[in-house]
């Protein structure tokens, strides 16, 4: 079996684009994916499947399902188990004594940005805010209140170019251990 996670963007927003969990679920193993859990209501899925896919194919497929499903778009990134756990292993911010692991974030690209538009963007102050975008990820430390930072989804989807969604450091590490639960049963 291999596990993945999926994130979807933009769901459950102040009462716009309503999906509910169980019904994600059920939309997922119809799908024929296994031992499928979500986790808060914004759109995170950990399931499992027979067969390897890319985690492009896994979103288109999903996204496809749920365009048929709802009256609306719904943007999917999808990643491995093993890359999850990279993100947080790789966590340049984590190891530093002054951050509060409640003020970390990390933005998923659904694909590698181009390098020039990775630089043009560092190049930027927004201070107190800070990121570093490493390959399909960018770590985010927000000291004072994400909902406040310059530094969201919209901003790198129209700096970078790609789509993007955000999740906090308590759910990607959830996210992260339910992917091994499901990956040994």
């Amino acid at each position: 079996m291999h596990t993945y996670i999926s994130i979807l963007r933009g769901i459950n927003l102040g009462g716009r684009n309503t999906i509910l969990m169980r019904d994600l679920q059920s939309l997922y193993e119809s799908l024929d994916f296994h031992a499928v859990r979500t986790y808060i209501q914004s759109g995170n899925v950990v399931f499992a499947t027979e067969t390897a896919f890319s985690n492009h194919e896994l979103a288109h497929r999903i996204e496809q399902a749920l365009a048929k499903q709802y009256v609306f778009e719904v943007p999917v990134i999808v990643r491995t188990h093993a890359e999850m756990q990279m993100v947080v292993q790789s966590n340049p911010f984590i190891r530093r004594n002054y951050v509060q692991p409640e003020k970390l974030h990390v933005t998923f690209l659904a694909a590698t940005p181009d390098a020039a538009r990775c630089e043009a963007v560092s190049a930027g102050a927004y201070s107190p805010d800070e990121f570093v975008i490493s390959g399909t990820e960018v770590f985010l430390h927000c000291p004072n209140n994400y909902g406040e930072t310059k530094l969201s989804n919209k901003f790198f989807e129209n700096k970078l170019k790609v789509s993007a969604t955000t999740r906090n450091w308590k759910t990607v590490n959830t996210l992260t251990e339910l992917a091994t639960l499901v990956s040994h049963p």
